[in-house]
């Protein structure tokens, strides 16, 4: 005992003057597992600040938390102050140290009273101490000195110093110990009556050749641990057999001191000889390490000690890896003889966190405890040797908490990566966790099923939480989870049918809160609207949040909820539709306003509802809204309707309240405005239907289009009466202001409708029609709409043309006063002067227009030309006869007129003015200014134009040759034949041919020749020449042969039966090469026979110049003419 007491005292006083063991060994990292009672702060949250809490989570109603009885609670109570008594170990920062602390914590936990704990305490202190074992593993070691040519062969031998007493390491020397001790010097210090047990030194394997071993090797000592110390050496050794003899050891006797053990090695190494001794073998030693109990951290170590020398000459270096545990192997406790240590650490753990939640977050608690429970789990998890196992309880207790008071998801998923990150099958039993594994699924299931109620996105809060609940997509990867729950390994199978379920679930509960099967149908339908609105609202909350969570779980959120929300309201809305088809389908029901605009609303929320299809994977894209539409067509139309009935009320009080007064800087008026935004209105409100089918579209955009057609033109109607009513009592310039504001209403309708085409799409109808229907689709989509809006361009213009019909009868007095005022001004009054009246009120009233119209409507002035225009005709016609200043001075005033309204290109288009009525007043005015005889040479220009531009005609044709013989200086005309006579005469006809020379005036000398009459034919053949001599005239373009067919009769007057025109310049002109004998050359020219009319404005003015011989002689010719025609 005396040996073994010197070589303990050696070792304190090694200890007491080298460096502090604390300091000498590597610091402890932080801890930073979830056992600390200050873990690492919880994330917040991001999308806002999470003051307001979240609904709650009571989604297991059947699940019934396990009750501690009082009885249990007692002996728990005792467990915990047990633990307290029989705390061991260096306290770590956070823990508390005072007893009377943790006690009076404990207190609380426990609700227990004043008397009951000191009965507990007493008992506990009377009650046997708790027996501590330490466990050593042995890791590795690293840098070691190398003994060998650059390597060693290192093993360790370790053991316990069982401690003394104060006095007696006072009385001891100062010395070193070692395992390494000379026999004689053992011998002489030890005793025969001390024992050693074998298992105070183990040994590890030799692992040979290498500075950086790698034992990982397991012991367990046992004794005191106020005031023991372990010691282990690293030795050098060049055969396995002395560590393979030190294992065989059961027990060494007769043992004085440690050195003994050092001694059989050495026997070994040398086989018994003589010089095993020696010390030249004794430098083997490559360091060792002392480590006290008492400054042993609670968790106990798990780093590198520095390697120290046993004496100031020894030569070490390297350091080696050692993990300390202390554990008790008995407890003298009522519920530690009869339960587990894993049920007691969980009961224990479960009554302290109920605690601590009624004093924490109630929602958001990250499962942080006060530093008292903190040290009472701590030293009961060390003492009961359950630290391997201490996350696996935590986790359970904690997500079994959590199922009746919420707690923060991200301990319970930090729970679950710190049991998978230390998972041990071995160590952990699976029934521990399989259990918790399956019931926090289920929980977790259950609450996505409810999340709109449960996880609402209003709350910022519960969003937080679900994102973080979502974690559950973790468990299935760990490796823990594989291992218990092997059957389930499709958690997103369960997580897909959940979220489907509760679609399922929840939208059953809209139709229960909204009932949209009751009341009138059109209530029905107004439930139905706001049921799927709710619908669209939940899909978008699906896209924009819930989607995004359940990325961690690989479950495509929107997907799963889409498909199965709309088929749900597929299947209500087309039942509604249905009966809503069948109603209207009566000729006496009829479409109420505000059922249509509730029908609206249903097609377009149903719209936006499938809209959201294109968010999905492709293959979603057939789904139960796919023909949707087709279930609104009838009802459409009745909406069309309704919309047509609204926007014509809509343009009657816009016109009954129009003041005709600009608005702003436009020219039109409040009422044009209104009818635009009208037909605005209903474009947008189409354009917002979208209706899928293009072809099927095709009757509605009929439909709409005419209804814009007729509302304009009803627009332009009433527009148009009103300034009909106002034009009474009011002067010349506020009603022509008014007038040109109705005229700019009209054009700004119509111009607003111009852009039906690009706005209702129609070339995408009629591409449509032609896919559907081929090239005659296409062309009867064409037809039908350009059909509609040049109808009513015809109808805008009419109107138009009635406003400007009231301003020019409203100026028609003042013009024919002014116009009169031309007509009767002496020739003494230049034409300047004649005309300035009428040029200054059309100044006056062009200033008005101008400022008044816009650009388009300018085209009123070619009204107001045209009236004039036909004015002055008027005048001309009705003056006759007259001088030719009259027709100067007018011929003037129209070329004023012509300058005026064409100012220079900036009014009216001068082609479009030379048109129409200018011609015939030109013409007029020409005519009037001519000679009768110019007048009579007119008349048989315009004969000879009319005879070139005739092809055929029922009146026949007469072949003629007609040459100038220049050595006689005569005209020779052969009559051939003529065909086809018109019958005069009961089938037939008695033909025969006058010709003559034409003007009269211009051959005066030339006398009229005729052939002979060829009875009963309408086919004659005459062959005779006519001689005409000298024909001075032939220059003249007017100069010509005339053949007038006649028809014989022997008791009246011969009846007219055609005449041809052959002008002579076709004949006869200088340098014409002179015909053959006979004019045999001369190829016969066909003339075909016309009855036109006489010139009706050449007669008029020739038969008005009663005192003119010539003009009377030729008017009467035409009229027996004209007379026989009629007769006939």
């Amino acid at each position: 005992m005396t040996t073994l007491l010197d070589l303990k005292s050696s070792v304190l006083r090694q200890v007491q003057r080298s460096q502090s063991l604390r300091s000498r060994r590597e610091a402890p990292p932080t801890a930073s597992s979830p056992l600390t009672h200050c873990p690492e702060p919880l994330p917040r949250c991001e999308r806002g600040a999470c003051t307001v809490p979240p609904p709650q989570e009571h989604a297991d109603q059947s699940f019934i938390p396990d009750r501690i009885s009082r009885t249990e609670l007692d002996l728990l109570y005792e467990e915990a102050v047990y633990t307290v008594v029989n705390r061991v170990g260096v306290p770590q920062p956070e823990h508390v140290k005072s007893d009377e602390e943790l006690f009076a914590y404990l207190l609380k936990v426990f609700d227990m009273g004043e008397e009951e704990q000191d009965i507990i305490l007493q008992k506990v202190q009377e009650s046997k101490r708790a027996t501590f074992s330490l466990r050593v593993s042995v890791v590795k070691a690293k840098n070691l000195m190398a003994k060998d040519a650059n390597y060693s062969d290192p093993y360790c031998m370790l053991g316990i110093l069982v401690g003394q007493s104060p006095r007696e390491q006072e009385d001891k020397k100062e010395r070193k110990f070692s395992f390494r001790k000379r026999k004689e010097k053992l011998e002489k210090r030890s005793s025969t009556k001390e024992v050693l047990p074998a298992r105070c030194i183990q040994v590890t394997e030799v692992k040979p050749e290498t500075l950086n071993p790698v034992w990982d090797e397991q012991f367990v000592e046992i004794d005191d641990v106020h005031s023991d110390l372990l010691h282990l050496d690293i030795d050098h050794d060049d055969d396995v057999s002395v560590a393979e003899a030190c294992k065989k050891l059961n027990e060494v006797s007769g043992l004085r001191g440690m050195g003994y053990f050092k001694q059989i090695a050495k026997s070994v190494r040398s086989n018994g000889s003589a010089s095993s001794g020696s010390e030249e073998n004794a430098d083997d030693f490559l360091g060792c390490l002392n480590i006290p109990m008492n400054e042993m951290p609670v968790a106990g170590y798990d780093t590198w000690f520095k390697l120290e020398p046993r004496s100031s000459t020894s030569k070490v270096q390297g350091e080696c890896h050692l993990i300390l545990k202390l554990f008790t192997c008995q407890r003298d406790t009522d519920l530690s003889k009869k339960d587990s240590n894993v049920s007691i650490h969980k009961k224990m753990l479960s009554q302290i966190v109920e605690y601590e939640h009624t004093h924490r977050e109630p929602y958001n608690w990250n499962g942080q405890v006060c530093p008292a429970a903190w040290t009472v789990l701590t030293h009961h998890a060390v003492q009961t040797d359950l630290s391997h196992l201490q996350q696996a309880i935590r986790w359970q207790c904690y997500s079994s908490h959590h199922r009746t008071q919420r707690v923060c998801y991200s301990l319970l998923l930090r729970l679950l990566r710190t049991i998978d990150a230390e998972w041990d099958p071995v160590a952990v039993r699976g029934d521990l966790l399989s259990d918790s594994f399956r019931l926090y699924t289920e929980h977790c299931l259950c609450l996505m099923k409810n999340m709109r109620q449960v996880f609402p996105c209003t709350s910022a809060a519960a969003i937080t939480r679900y994102e973080l609940m979502l974690g559950i997509g973790y468990i299935q990867n760990m490796r823990a989870f594989k291992t218990v729950c092997p059957l389930r390994n499709e958690l997103h199978l369960d997580i897909t049918t959940a979220v489907k379920k509760g679609s399922a679930e929840w939208y059953e509960s809209l139709i229960a809160r909204y009932k949209p099967e009751e009341g009138t149908l059109e209530d029905q339908l107004k439930k139905l609207v706001q049921v799927v609105d709710d619908v669209i609202a939940d899909v978008q909350r699906a896209q924009n949040i819930y989607n995004n969570l359940f990325y961690a779980v690989k479950v495509d959120f929107l997907s799963i909820s889409y498909r199965q929300l709309e088929k749900q309201v597929a299947d209500d809305v087309n039942v509604a539709m249905e009966r809503v088809c069948g109603t209207l389908e009566h000729e006496t029901s009829r479409l109420t306003q505000t059922m249509g605009e509730t029908i609206f609303e249903l097609f377009m929320s149903l719209k936006t509802l499938k809209g959201f299809r294109e968010f999905l994977p492709l293959d979603a894209k057939m789904l139960a809204l796919t023909g949707f539409h087709n279930w609104f067509k009838s009802s459409i139309h009745k909406w069309l309707q309704i919309i047509h009935d609204r926007s014509c009320d809509r343009i009657r009080k816009a016109v009954e309240t129009d003041k005709l007064e600009p608005v702003q800087q436009a020219k039109h008026s409040s009422s044009a405005v209104e009818v635009a935004a009208c037909f605005s209105q209903v474009r947008e409100i189409w354009l917002q239907l979208g209706w899928p089918d293009s072809a099927g579209a095709f009757i509605f955009i009929t439909r709409l289009t005419d209804n814009f057609c007729s509302e304009a033109v009803c627009y332009s109607e009433m527009i148009t009466r009103k300034i009909e009513r106002n034009q009474l009592g009011r002067d010349h310039k506020s009603f022509t202001v008014q007038l040109c504001i109705a005229l700019n209403n009209t054009e700004h309708v119509r111009v607003s409708l111009g852009h039906l085409p690009r706005d209702l799409d129609w070339q995408g109808v009629e591409r449509a029609m032609e896919e559907s229907c081929g090239p005659d689709g296409k062309e009867q989509v064409y037809k039908a709409l350009n059909g509609q809006l040049f109808n009513m361009d015809l109808d805008l213009q009419r109107e138009a043309k009635r406003l400007i019909a009231l301003l020019t009868d409203k100026m028609l007095p003042e013009l024919r006063r002014y116009i009169q005022h031309i007509s009767l001004s002496p020739d003494s009054i230049n034409n300047d002067d004649a005309v300035s009246p009428l040029m200054k009120y059309l100044q006056d009233t062009m200033s008005i227009l101008t400022d008044n119209l816009v650009k388009e409507n300018l085209t009123v002035l070619q009204s107001m030309w045209e009236l004039l225009l036909q004015m002055i005709l008027d005048a001309v016609a009705e003056n006759r006869g007259v001088q030719v200043e009259f027709y100067n001075r007018f011929q003037y005033t129209v070329e004023t007129l012509l300058q005026f309204f064409h100012a220079k290109g900036e009014r009216l288009v001068l082609e479009d003015m030379k048109s129409g009525d200018y011609k015939a007043l030109d013409e007029e005015l020409r005519l009037n200014k001519c000679s009768s005889f110019e007048l009579i040479e007119q008349y048989y220009l315009e004969k000879i134009s009319l005879q070139k531009t005739l092809k055929h005609t029922r009146y026949g044709r007469i072949s003629v040759k007609c040459y100038y013989d220049a050595p006689e200086q005569r005209l020779t005309v052969e009559i051939l034949h003529a065909a086809d006579i018109i019958a005069l005469d009961a089938n037939l006809s008695d033909p025969f041919v006058i010709v003559e020379l034409c003007p009269h005036h211009l051959f005066p000398l030339a006398k009229s020749q005729r052939t002979q009459v060829k009875l009963k034919t309408l086919h004659p053949v005459f062959d005779e020449l006519f001689y005409h001599v000298s024909p001075e005239q032939y220059r003249h373009r007017y100069a010509c042969l005339t053949f007038t067919v006649m028809d014989y009769d022997w008791l009246s007057t011969n009846d007219f039966a055609g005449e041809a025109v052959a002008p002579l310049s076709d004949f006869c002109w200088p340098g014409r090469p002179n015909a053959s004998a006979a004019g045999k050359s001369v190829q016969p020219v066909i003339l075909h026979l016309s009855r036109s009319k006489p010139s009706k404005p050449i007669m008029r003015m020739l038969d008005a110049r009663i005192g003119d011989r010539e003009a009377q002689e030729f008017v009467r010719r035409l009229k027996e003419i004209e007379k026989s025609m009629e007769e006939e």
